[in-house]
């Protein structure tokens, strides 16, 4: 009996597998890219192929998916076909094969609309309680698959869970504004605050949720590092990020002086991870405390698989601004 990795050349897909593999597991990863560790090269489309693949296993950690920066180079039908139709076949060779375990991997993407307050509004506080409004196909696909795995959970006594994961990417931002504004280290830095997590953090919480999977039946949990803002917060983080930080994060200016760094004025939204800390077990060691002081120390702040997989991308070409074109 085994693991079922989907996804296994992506970012998170490469971690799992590594991750599973060092610790003996046995592990069989799918793509549709050939690598190192990609078992079977296959489309999660081809319900066949899934069929095929899901034969023995035990448990799927389910990472395959096209993501935001696909949405401007690729048909809203293939998002439907791959993030839908893709979760929707694995889901019924799961439910066939009398999986024991299913853990799917969304995204904080699917709050959209949610994630933006009105103006003069305090900062919106992200947890598993708001109701996401998907702004683009992408969101809409994820939260399409996410009900799937609740129905099955729901009809088929398939535990699922459903990961909404904070950005992690190694990638220079998507918004060209915001790379012109800060440097790359320093704006991931910004963001541990509040929206970011690493990549072993984020396997951690997939092996975590194997576990807890036939207990919890169907549950939904937003994964981003521990921020330091509470609730309380939220109105000042609208105007004045620096002086809650004086308080929540003392020391961070003389830091972020010595680095030469900028903190943002406002932040819109804060991701909260209590409840996968609560009902996971979860204990998340990359947040902005941790970057601080490896940064200060000259050090990479970023875990050693996160550094050990490097950059992937998401696209074979290369555009005007030389890395990818994003849509609403």
């Amino acid at each position: 009996m085994g693991i079922l990795v989907t996804g296994s050349a992506g970012h998170l897909g490469e971690a799992l597998v590594r991750s599973l593999r060092a610790q003996g597991f046995a592990t069989v990863g799918i793509d549709r890219v050939a690598s190192p560790y990609t078992d079977r090269v296959g489309s999660i489309v081809d319900a066949s192929f899934v069929a095929q693949a899901m034969a023995g296993m035990h448990t799927v950690l389910h990472a395959a998916t096209l993501h935001k920066p696909h949405v401007a180079t690729h048909s809203r039908q293939a998002f439907v076909d791959t993030n839908v139709g893709g979760t929707l076949n694995l889901l019924e060779a799961a439910a066939a094969n009398g999986v024991g375990a299913f853990v799917f991997t969304s995204t904080t993407s699917t709050y959209g609309d949610a994630l933006e307050p009105a103006e003069g509004a305090p900062a919106a506080w992200i947890d598993e309680d708001v109701v996401p409004l998907a702004k683009n196909i992408y969101g809409a696909t994820k939260l399409a698959a996410e009900d799937l795995c609740r129905l099955f959970a729901r009809n088929h006594r398939l535990p699922c869970v459903v990961l909404r994961t904070a950005r992690f990417f190694p990638e220079p931002d998507d918004d060209a504004r915001k790379r012109d504004a800060f440097s790359d280290a320093n704006l991931k830095a910004n963001e541990f605050l509040h929206r970011r997590a690493d990549v072993q953090d984020l396997v951690d919480a997939h092996l975590l949720a194997i576990g807890h999977a036939p207990a919890i039946g169907f549950g939904r949990y937003v994964l981003s590092a521990t921020t330091p803002f509470r609730r309380e917060d939220l109105v000042e983080l609208r105007s004045d990020v620096a002086a809650v930080l004086r308080l929540r994060v003392p020391g961070w200016e003389d830091a972020y002086a010595r680095l030469g760094w900028r903190m943002h004025p406002r932040i819109g939204r804060v991701y909260a991870n209590e409840r996968a800390r609560a009902e996971l077990g979860w204990r998340p060691r990359y947040d902005f405390a941790h970057v601080l002081a490896r940064s200060l120390a000259g050090e990479d702040p970023r875990s050693p698989l996160a550094q050990a997989i490097g950059s992937k991308g998401y696209h074979a070409g290369t555009y005007a601004d030389g890395l990818y074109p994003v849509e609403g």
